[in-house]
């Protein structure tokens, strides 16, 4: 669903008490004496900074008191960004400390102390590889599993650790309580990350899914069907997806998360459709019917009601059309004959997913189907291009209060779409999007 103000509003608020709190902590209890400008404010980054990283554990461990209403995607963005604000302000720290006063020189020293020094040089470089990995992993060659746990290692290290340098500072965390408080404030995330990766695998292994079907499909994507393994499965809305882990075992690196592409109406028989796009993707081919498989979730906030009565209009790249394929099946569960429009890009023919799916679809619902190909063949009798300006205004009806767009799929198609929507007047409170860049 779009996104409430009063929603962003509160969520940052809550981001802002978070992120701050190590810092109101050292400032509200027992005060210290004031030191030089450019020490003070190397102190407060450097406070800052860590309540940042701190908040980052919590960003990304799908907690759902923490992101309702948000969107994972919208998360993701903001943890990345947040990421490199809290990395800038955690180097300010020394460089504003050694400025205002040569004697934090010696925290550099290991001749002076050397378990101090080798932690400032340790937290300095995790973060700068936190960073790096985060920004450049594909650049980098890294697989998707290898950089996760790599990830959540170096997260737990540069947390744990700042904590401990904190301490060790002990100017803005002196006193008993001061400390506590302190200690209580990190501690909390570290415990989340542990929540995340140790207790929500172990409440997933009592609810295990049993694959039924993996078939190889068009366009190097597979159709994994699963079923609920002695549970009722999982209500989601149409348009959601979960994490997906495969094997014996939830206790793996191997999570990945995919839309689910079957109807809403039945919890307990899920499908997925898969592109093949290395990492994880690729032992699918393996799998077998038979195979356990386990579930995180619903997630996501990019839904519709299949029950309302409003013409909806699909613009979709790529795999972005699985979230689709579940509103679709919804609609048509529900008998619902709203009017639909779906423009599909891709970039040949051999790319399009479910197209046969789709053409049985506009035989039961009153569904137009336009495929757009940015690189054809000779013989394609279709749009080619890119979906502009233009092509919406020739395919698309004219604009109307019960008509919602949702828009799904690579960024650079979604770069281009959404601003041509509101150059159409689509109000954006009926504007649906997500993008298919989770990992």
């Amino acid at each position: 669903m779009p996104i409430k103000p009063i929603t962003i509003a509160g969520w940052l608020l809550l981001y802002l008490l978070i992120a701050l709190l190590p810092m109101m902590i050292a400032m509200g209890i027992e005060r210290p004496e004031p030191r030089d400008l450019l020490v003070e404010m190397g102190s407060m980054l450097g406070l800052l900074g860590l309540g940042m990283l701190a908040t980052q554990l919590i960003i990304s461990g799908r907690h759902r008191w923490f992101a309702a209403g948000v969107g994972q995607d919208n998360l993701l963005q903001f943890h990345r960004r947040t990421g490199i604000t809290a990395w800038i302000l955690i180097l300010a720290h020394p460089v504003l400390l050694m400025t205002g006063d040569q004697q934090f020189i010696a925290w550099l020293d290991p001749t002076e102390d050397w378990l101090r020094a080798s932690g400032v040089y340790a937290l300095a470089l995790a973060v700068t590889a936190l960073i790096i990995s985060s920004l450049w992993r594909k650049q980098l060659g890294l697989q998707y599993e290898n950089w996760r746990t790599v990830h959540a290692g170096l997260s737990l290290f540069v947390v744990a650790g700042g904590l401990g340098h904190a301490l060790m500072g002990r100017h803005h965390t002196d006193g008993w309580l001061t400390q506590i408080l302190f200690i209580a404030a990190i501690t909390i995330p570290l415990l989340l990350l542990l929540e995340t990766r140790l207790w929500r695998p172990y409440q997933m292994q009592k609810r295990p899914w049993r694959v039924v079907e993996s078939e190889n499909t068009r366009a190097d994507s597979t159709d994994l069907i699963l079923v609920a393994d002695g549970h009722r499965g999982m209500n989601f809305k149409p348009g959601q997806f979960a994490w997906l882990t495969l094997g014996s075992s939830p206790f793996s690196i191997q999570q990945h998360p995919f839309s689910m592409a079957s109807s809403s109406s039945n919890p307990g028989h899920l499908e997925f459709v898969i592109k093949e796009a290395g990492d994880f993707t690729h032992y699918l081919a393996k799998v077998k019917p038979g195979d356990k498989a386990f579930l995180e979730g619903p997630y996501g906030v990019f839904t519709m009601d299949p029950k309302a009565k409003r013409r909806a209009v699909f613009i979709v790249g790529g795999i972005g059309i699985t979230p689709i394929l579940s509103m679709i099946r919804s609609r048509l569960v529900e008998h619902n004959q709203s009017p639909m429009w779906l423009i599909y890009a891709n970039k040949s023919e051999d790319e399009i997913i479910m197209r046969d799916t789709l053409e049985a679809f506009t035989q039961k619902l009153p569904l137009q189907v336009l495929h757009v190909l940015s690189d054809p063949s000779d013989d394609w009798m279709g749009e080619s291009g890119y979906v502009d300006g233009d092509l919406l205004d020739e395919y698309l009806p004219e604009d109307a209060e019960d008509i919602d767009y949702f828009v799904c799929g690579p960024p650079p198609m979604m770069d281009l779409v959404e601003p041509e929507l509101r150059k159409r007047g689509v109000n954006i409170c009926r504007m649906y999007s997500e993008r298919f860049n989770l990992v």
